[in-house]
C-alpha cells in the first residue's frame, strides 16, 4: 500500500520531469527500445545459426564448420562477418602468423573458428564476449571445430573489464611478457577507441608489430573516424595497411 501512495505522489514531479525534458526522455525511451530490439534480434539469431551450424557440420573439421556457417548465411540474415570479410581475415592471419591473438567480440564463433584453423601450432587466442549466452554457443561451436580449450579461452565479460586483466595470459614459460600480435575488434563500436588506448596504456600490443583489424559495421563510421584521427596523430607508432568498405587494418609498432 505505502508503494502506491508513494508513486502516486511522484506523479506530479514525474509529469514537470517529462514535460521539461519531453524530447530527452524521447529519445532515451527510443534508444532502450532499439537496444532492446537489437539484443532479441541478436539472441534468435545466434541461437539460429549455432543450431543450423552444430546440426550439418561434421564435427571435429573446421573447414565444415565454416562451410556451414557460409551456407547458413546463404538464406539467413546472419551477425558473422562472413566469407568476404573472412577472406581479408585469412590474408592477415597468414601474413602475421600470430602466436597471441585477441578478439574482441565472438558473435556465433565463426571469425573464432577462421582464426583458429590457421594459426601456428603454438598459437592461441583469447576471444571477449559480453553476451553469455553467445558466449556458450560460441565456444561450444570452437569445440565442435575440433580445438581444444589448450588452444583457446573464452571471457564473458566486457572489454573494458577484461583489457586490464590479461596480463596472466601473456606470461611465458620463461616468464617473460609477450603481446598480441593480432587483435580482431568487431564489438561494439563505440568502444574500439577506448579499448585501443586500455591496451596501449596495458602494454598488450606487441612492441615488434600488430595489426589491428577493426570491423565496420553499418553504424560504426563515426566511431571509426576517431579511432583514425587517433592513429594519424600517432604517426610514431601506427600505420594504416588496409581501408575497406567492411574492413580497417592499422598497423602498430614501437
Amino acid at each position: 500500500m505505502w508503494l502506491i501512495a508513494l508513486s502516486v505522489s511522484l506523479l506530479p514531479a514525474i509529469y514537470v520531469v517529462c514535460s521539461r525534458y519531453q524530447l530527452k526522455v524521447t529519445t532515451l525511451c527510443h534508444q532502450a527500445l532499439a537496444w532492446t530490439l537489437r539484443l532479441l534480434h541478436r539472441n534468435v539469431c545466434v541461437r539460429s545459426t549455432h543450431a543450423f551450424v552444430f546440426s550439418n557440420c561434421t564435427h571435429g573439421k573446421a573447414d565444415s564448420v565454416l562451410e556451414t556457417f557460409d551456407l547458413y548465411a546463404e538464406t539467413h540474415q546472419s551477425v558473422c562477418i562472413g566469407p568476404q570479410i573472412g577472406e581479408v581475415l585469412d590474408d592477415l592471419v597468414k601474413r602475421a602468423r600470430p602466436l597471441l591473438v585477441l578478439e574482441l567480440g565472438m558473435h556465433c564463433g565463426y571469425s573464432s573458428v577462421r582464426m583458429l584453423h590457421l594459426l601456428p601450432p603454438a598459437g592461441r587466442l583469447i576471444t571477449v564476449e559480453l553476451d553469455p549466452l553467445t558466449a556458450d554457443l560460441g565456444e561450444e561451436i570452437i569445440l565442435v571445430a575440433g580445438f581444444k580449450h589448450s588452444q583457446f579461452q573464452v571471457l564473458n565479460c566486457s572489454s573494458a573489464e577484461a583489457i586490464p586483466k590479461l596480463h596472466l595470459s601473456l606470461e611465458t614459460d620463461q616468464g617473460t611478457k609477450t603481446g598480441f600480435s593480432l587483435v580482431l575488434m568487431d564489438h561494439n563500436s563505440q568502444e574500439y577507441l577506448p579499448d585501443l588506448l586500455s591496451l596501449e596504456k596495458e602494454e598488450l600490443l606487441c612492441p615488434s608489430g600488430c595489426s589491428v583489424l577493426l570491423i565496420r559495421r553499418h553504424q560504426s563510421a563515426d566511431d571509426l573516424k576517431a579511432v583514425l584521427d587517433h592513429i594519424r596523430s600517432r604517426a610514431d607508432c601506427y600505420s594504416i595497411k588496409t581501408e575497406l568498405q567492411y574492413v580497417l587494418e592499422i598497423f602498430y609498432q614501437k
